[in-house]
């Protein structure tokens, strides 16, 4: 438990002194991704875990296609192209670790954790699309302070507690 709340210390002190503001936080990845190791271990089930690696694997998408961009590199579609190449890199490896596949494992006849990563990647998208709009209606103002933040962790967290139910 001293080691969660030193995580959750930490990672808390490192994203609310951060400087230079990204895309999506790169600190948020990281503590997202740590989080993911341990789920199946504490036996969280696989659609929540999925909606956790979605959220990361757009976030991480988006962060690259964020620094593709300030590069200023000539890569048609960054956020398609990024979001396609991390869902690979993530699937490819779980389907061949046998990780998801497992044919008992499914919900709707659909593998738990891919039916998580989609709803995942759908639920952090309405987020930031709604985050977007938010601030068009406040002149480009957030209506509260970490709002970037805030959206996409209640809407996942949503998504989880509807799959909670469900499961």
């Amino acid at each position: 438990m001293n080691l969660l709340l030193s995580l959750i210390i930490f990672f808390s002190t490192i994203t609310l002194t951060t400087i230079k503001s990204f895309a999506v936080c790169p600190i948020c990845i990281v503590a997202v991704g740590a989080g993911l190791g341990v789920s199946r271990y504490l036996g969280i089930d696989d659609t929540i875990t999925g909606v956790w690696i979605g959220g990361l694997v757009i976030a991480s998408a988006f962060w690259f296609a964020d620094i593709i961009q300030k590069k200023k590199w000539k890569i048609p579609y960054p956020e398609a192209l990024s979001t396609v190449s991390f869902l690979l890199l993530t699937i490819i490896p779980m389907y061949i670790k046998k990780i998801i596949g497992n044919p008992t494992n499914t919900l709707w006849g659909v593998d738990k954790i891919v039916l998580g990563i989609v709803a995942g990647l759908i639920t952090f998208i309405i987020s930031i699309y709604l985050d977007k709009s938010l601030r068009k209606t406040n002149h480009g103002e957030v209506y509260i302070y970490y709002q970037k933040v805030i959206l996409p962790v209640l809407f996942l967290t949503l998504a989880s507690f509807t799959f909670y139910l469900l499961t």
